[in-house]
C-alpha cells in the first residue's frame, strides 16, 4: 500500500470502515439485522460506502465488526473491490478510536480514508471523497473531516459538532452552543493522529481534541446533501432524497 502525493494532495489506497456499533436506535426497524446491512434505496448501507470507496480507487477496506458480526462478514466476503480485511472486535468493543488503532497494522503507514458504515450523501459536481483527497495536506493536518451544514442535512436534528474558520481549522461546539457543521462520518486520517495511544477502547474525540490543540484538525464542507440514517424514519427520508436526485 502507498499513496500518490502531489500538488493536489494525497490519494489514499486504504480505508477504515466502522461497522461494529450496536445500532440501538435502529433495532425496532431491523430486528436481527445489523445496522450496516439495513437497506436504503435497494442497497445495504455498507454497500453504499464500499461502492464509493471503490469508485475512489481504494484497494483495501478494513471493516471492524462486533454486533451480529457473522452477518456482516458473510455479506462482504464476496466483494473484490475494494479487497476486504476484517478487524474482529467480537470479544470487546474498542470504541471509535480504539477500533481504528487496533486496525492500523492492516491500514499501512500512509493516510487513509475513515468512514462510518451508515453515512450516506448525494455528491455535488465532484465526488466528496476526491475532494477530501485533493485537500488533505499531511504537512499540516493529522485529520481532515468532511463536514455537512446542519441546516440542510436530512434526518439530522442535533446541535452540530464544529465551527470552522476560513482556513479550515475546527473548533468544537460548546456545551450550550449550536454549531453550523456536523461531522458527516467521512475523513482522511494520518497515522500520526494515533501516535502514542495505548491499546484499548477510547473515543476518536480524544484524538480530535489533541489535534485541535496542535492546530492539525481541519474540515472540508460537503458539497451535495448529507443524510443522517440513524432511525427507521430517517431511512424513508434518505430513500426519498436519493430517488429525487436521480429522477
Amino acid at each position: 500500500m502507498g499513496e500518490a502525493q502531489g500538488s493536489r494532495g494525497t490519494q489514499p489506497t486504504s480505508a477504515m470502515v466502522l461497522a461494529a456499533g450496536l445500532g440501538t436506535r435502529m433495532r425496532p426497524f431491523n430486528g436481527q439485522i445489523p445496522k450496516p446491512l439495513v437497506q436504503v434505496a435497494g442497497k445495504a448501507l455498507i454497500d453504499h460506502v464500499l461502492d464509493r470507496l471503490a469508485e475512489a480507487g481504494i484497494e483495501r477496506a478494513v471493516i471492524n465488526v462486533h454486533h451480529l458480526a457473522d452477518q456482516i462478514e458473510q455479506h462482504v466476503e464476496r466483494r473484490t473491490q475494494p479487497r476486504i480485511t476484517i478487524s474482529d472486535e467480537r470479544a470487546a468493543l474498542m470504541g471509535t478510536g480504539g477500533g481504528v488503532a487496533k486496525a492500523l497494522p492492516a491500514l499501512g503507514d500512509t493516510p487513509f480514508f475513515h468512514i462510518n458504515s451508515d453515512t450516506i450523501w448525494i455528491d455535488g459536481v465532484k465526488p466528496n471523497l476526491a475532494r477530501l483527497a485533493g485537500a488533505f495536506a499531511a504537512d499540516r493536518m493529522d485529520a481532515l473531516l468532511l463536514l455537512a451544514p446542519t441546516a440542510t442535512s436530512i434526518g439530522y436534528s442535533g446541535r452540530g459538532d464544529f465551527t470552522m474558520d476560513a482556513d479550515g481549522h475546527l473548533t468544537p461546539r460548546g456545551e450550550r452552543e449550536v454549531a453550523p457543521f456536523v461531522y458527516a462520518g467521512a475523513a482522511i486520517f494520518a497515522p500520526a493522529l494515533f501516535r502514542g495511544v495505548r491499546p484499548g477502547a477510547f473515543p476518536l474525540t480524544k484524538l480530535f481534541e489533541r489535534a485541535i490543540e496542535a492546530e492539525r484538525l481541519h474540515g472540508l464542507r460537503l458539497e451535495g446533501v448529507w443524510m443522517h440514517v440513524g432511525t427507521p424514519d430517517a431511512v424513508a427520508a434518505a430513500e426519498a432524497a436519493i430517488l429525487a436526485s436521480v429522477a
